[in-house]
């Protein structure tokens, strides 16, 4: 056989294995057709083809199933806790703010090292091995004994669930460059999807026992990690991996790369000031609209469902469509833009009425996260986008630290006796800023960028 023929014959069959890929929708495996110059060398790969477009589906899954085991926990810890200090309201609180801590600690440390490991391993094993260890916690959390157990689960939990990069890093390696704001957008969409049902589905479960949903929670960790033991392959070539180096991984070491280029290092600033106005949204919803419209528990929970809604909408569905008509760029400023706004509009609603008005505004705010991490991963090569992905999500965890304490401040002094600034709206007033500031230094550090 010449040559020409071998080729020819190698070609052919490669399209097969394809089209089977493709045909098989339990694998949910496929291939990019779009080469970028990045080829995965014979043996090297899952298979000996240019590029693979690997389970997205699964990854989807992972992130939405790790999104509503965690929501599924929330309404229950504090009953929970609340058992283990004699049903004491301010130790409960204490313990719940510590828990909280605790767990955006270890996103910070932890997520710089896990995609550190993924650049140098592979992102299969780590993935798998998260969804692991994370099953086996809930089950731990489930028949914790004392609160110290109960501890320590919250901050295994926080570590394997910094496994989120890698499965970022994962989307964007069998994803040509120009439609990796669509597939973030689709991530994040699963995001959303665990942040509507996940406190829903717990709080149905936690009225039969407090204990029901962390076994529910572990179980779902761990039917995913079966299923993806069998379907999973692995998306960077060993030719594409990277030494791991501690220099790197810690979360200081981490900002090096993204200090490499000034988009980089710009786009992370404002990612950081965008994650710490959104605990804006996270701790100080239920209070503001608690306090200003006296909404019941049944609307707050039906208000963040519509607002995990529209997320999921904006990052599924019109994110793709939104950047294939004005590009990456447009669709990041105007989606800071409606942020912005959006949360002006809570801080100014005179009603409940006018509130709901501002949650689709604000949920145009998911335009910002798929695009700007597109951005940033066209700036890194393939051996670097665990890396990357582990920087942005300590970035995610860095503001967890930050935000929480100083929104649920402000917002004690704005509604204290006596304040000289009895805003109640403060809180949203300065989210609504972050992202103001934000916005014009992403115009600034972006004005280079052609997409």
């Amino acid at each position: 056989m010449s040559e020409q023929d071998e080729r020819r014959h190698r070609e052919e069959a490669e399209k097969d294995f394809v089209e089977a890929m493709e045909a098989d929708s339990s694998l949910a495996v496929g291939v990019v057709p779009e080469d970028d110059g990045e080829r995965v060398p014979d043996g090297e790969g899952p298979a000996p083809i240019k590029r693979r477009k690997a389970a997205i589906t699964f990854i989807f899954l992972t992130i939405a199933l790790d999104m509503l085991a965690m929501g599924m926990i929330a309404p229950v810890l504090p009953k929970l806790i609340e058992g283990f200090v004699s049903g004491s309201a301010v130790r409960t609180a204490g313990y719940l703010g510590w828990f909280g801590t605790l767990w955006a600690l270890m996103q910070f440390v932890c997520s710089p090292i896990l995609g550190s490991l993924s650049d140098r391993f592979g992102r299969r094993p780590i993935v798998l091995l998260s969804n692991l260890g994370l099953g086996l916690d809930y089950l731990v959390m489930a028949l914790a004994p004392t609160i110290g157990w109960l501890f320590a689960g919250r901050i295994i939990s926080g570590i394997t669930a910094s496994s989120i990069p890698t499965a970022m890093a994962y989307g964007a390696d069998v994803t040509p460059k120009e439609k990796r704001a669509g597939v973030f957008g689709l991530l994040s969409g699963a995001f959303a999807i665990g942040f509507v049902l996940g406190p829903a589905i717990g709080g149905l479960l936690g009225n039969i026992n407090p204990r029901l949903p962390f076994y529910a929670s572990g179980g779902l960790s761990l039917i995913n990690f079966c299923y993806g033991l069998f379907v999973l392959p692995e998306s960077l070539s060993k030719a594409n991996r990277s030494p791991f180096s501690w220099k790197r991984a810690n979360p200081v070491g981490s900002l090096v790369l993204l200090k490499r280029k000034t988009v980089l290092l710009g786009l992370a600033g404002v990612l950081l000031l965008a994650y710490v106005a959104q605990q804006c949204l996270m701790n100080v919803f239920v209070l503001y609209t608690d306090y200003r419209y006296h909404w019941t528990t049944r609307t707050v929970g039906i208000s963040l469902g519509v607002v995990g809604i529209c997320s999921g909408i904006v990052g599924g569905l019109l994110v793709k469509r939104v950047v294939a008509k004005i590009g990456e760029r447009r669709t990041m400023l105007i989606g800071m833009a409606l942020g912005a706004g959006g949360y002006a509009l809570f801080a100014a609603s005179s009603t409940g009425r006018l509130f709901w008005a501002g949650i689709p505004v604000l949920t145009g705010l998911s335009l910002l996260w798929p695009t700007a991490q597109s951005v940033m991963s066209r700036h890194v090569s393939a051996s670097e986008q665990g890396q990357l992905q582990g920087a942005i999500n300590g970035l995610r965890g860095l503001a967890g630290l930050v935000g929480p304490g100083l929104f649920t401040a402000v917002f004690a002094f704005a509604i204290s006796p006596g304040s000289w600034l009895p805003v109640a709206g403060l809180p949203f007033y300065m989210a609504s800023g972050m992202v103001l500031l934000g916005l014009g230094w992403a115009t600034w550090v972006t004005r280079g960028e052609r997409v």
